[in-house]
């Protein structure tokens, strides 16, 4: 049976690093660090959950709400840098852990990443879906409201149109099905595609910003933050902590700039440009873009609306431009899901080639040498969550996962520090053990102010991957058994 904190040996990572990536070449210098992050952040977080936390939860004041996730996703990026550069091999959280905290607190954050990934990519499929609808909405062409939908989920048009009472969310399932195929036969992005999605991303954004400013109703600023209703999340001063807790989502991606430390010409220099020049841009796009979007209507009118940025831009009259958004999302949501479910895979295929989880997991398909298995088990596990659960449901348990996995990795630079301060680091967080704590206390807060009915699915997710740990993990882990 394998020791609960069996810690993998560097040299048997480096080892793994050298024979599955072939030496990965310093190619990647501070600006594309930069766009790395941008491409990796904007997404569903915010053309589809600022509505949401605006109308449930912080009003016209989710702009605080954006401000105050970036300080939490700052403290916390720094010690994902910290994380990666120790450790100079492409991979995840789950794999640094594995190396610096122990088996078990790996499996944690490697079971945990599955509500980053995979639902992240499942929340992306259902905002995707909306979007979808609008465009084809325009066209003349319309899904029956039974095959759009979940059977929880209310769907309003931008022409007053209202969907409610679903049974199955059909495009959803279709995107993340097509996607998964896709992942099966290899496909990968390029640094040029990506950067083109980086300035297609941020086009859409600072175009909204830029057309919508001359429509902002100042009336829709009053009150600017609305008065308590008498429940924790809905608004006043706790209700924009909730809504900082739900926009966290639009914060996701840091791990996509800290795991190319093995590629940075100069992590030292390279990796805190990297994280914290892409959260200070994003974080000012947020800003503004959330400001112009509740200046274009009242907030309440989003409750519900998965795909607020249609509906708002709406009011100024571009139509046609509507229209060339409306793409142009769908376009950048399209490689927000590839790569989530491609991070996905990774990880399963990671902790299945250490026995952690059944050999299934980490097969390779013959031809195309790529864990299909996985691709299509997640396949699966995506399409069933983005057919049946409303998106704000699913952004909350995203959210609460990903500020459950930052805290882990704060907590674990302390460890760090005080066990392995011998281990050469490329980057070292500053002001330790301000900063990590400092992580922790924001993430929790954050995770504190999400509805409690999110810490019950986090409850119950944390406790179905230990029942797999100490029934199957556990006894077969490569490691701890001492197997080859």
């Amino acid at each position: 049976m394998s020791n609960l904190f069996a810690k993998k040996p560097m040299s048997v990572l480096l080892g793994e690093a050298a024979d599955s990536e072939k030496g990965l070449k310093r190619t990647l210098g501070s600006g594309a660090l930069v766009a790395l992050g941008i491409g990796a952040i904007i997404g569903a977080g915010l053309f589809s959950l600022t509505g949401i936390a605006a109308a449930e939860n912080a009003g016209p004041a989710v702009t605080i709400s954006f401000i105050l996730a970036a300080v939490g996703c700052g403290f916390a990026g720094l010690c994902y840098a910290e994380f990666a550069s120790m450790i100079p091999v492409a991979g995840s959280a789950y794999t640094y852990s594995y190396a610096t905290m122990g088996e078990f607190i790996a499996w944690i954050i490697g079971w945990d990443l599955v509500l980053e990934y995979a639902l992240g990519a499942a929340t992306v499929a259902v905002s995707w879906s909306k979007y979808l609808l609008e465009l084809l909405h325009k066209f003349g062409i319309h899904i029956p409201h039974q095959l759009a939908a979940s059977p929880w989920e209310t769907v309003n048009l931008s022409d007053g149109t209202v969907i409610s009472g679903g049974i199955f969310n059909l495009p959803a399932v279709i995107i993340v099905c097509l996607l998964s195929l896709l992942l099966i036969k290899g496909t990968r992005e390029s640094a040029g595609m990506n950067n083109f999605l980086v300035i297609l991303k941020v086009t859409v954004v600072i175009v909204f910003i830029v057309l919508g400013w001359s429509h902002i109703d100042p009336a829709n600023y009053d009150p600017y933050i609305p008065a308590n209703t008498g429940k924790y999340e809905n608004f006043g001063w706790t209700g924009i902590a909730t809504g900082a807790a739900v926009v966290f989502f639009a914060f996701i991606g840091f791990d996509a700039v800290s795991t190319a430390a093995q590629e940075a010409k100069n992590p030292q220099k390279g990796m805190p440009i990297g994280i914290l020049g892409s959260l200070v841009i994003c974080t000012i796009l947020y800003v503004l873009f959330a400001h112009v979007m509740t200046g274009l209507l009242n907030y309440k009118q989003f409750a519900g609306d998965a795909k607020p940025a249609a509906t708002a831009f709406a009011q100024t009259g571009y139509d046609f431009l509507q229209t060339g958004l409306i793409i142009a999302i769908l376009a950048g949501y399209t490689s927000v899901i590839l790569v989530m479910m491609l991070g996905q895979s990774r990880v399963f295929y990671s902790m299945s080639r250490d026995g952690l989880l059944p050999k299934f997991f980490s097969e390779v398909h013959p031809k195309f040498r790529t864990p299909w298995k996985t691709n299509i088990f997640f396949m699966v596990f995506v399409s069933l969550f983005s057919g049946l659960v409303p998106v704000s449901d699913l952004g909350h348990m995203v959210s609460i996962g990903t500020l459950f996995a930052f805290s882990l990795v704060c907590i674990g630079v302390l460890i760090m520090r005080k066990k392995m301060p011998e281990l050469p680091r490329a980057f070292k967080t500053p002001l330790v053990p301000f900063v990590p704590i400092m992580g922790v206390i924001v993430c929790t807060y954050l995770m504190y102010s999400l509805p409690p009915e999110s810490w019950g699915r986090l409850a119950i997710w944390l406790g179905l991957g230990l029942l797999i740990y100490f029934t199957y993990s556990r006894h077969n882990s490569k490691l701890g058994n001492n197997k080859p």
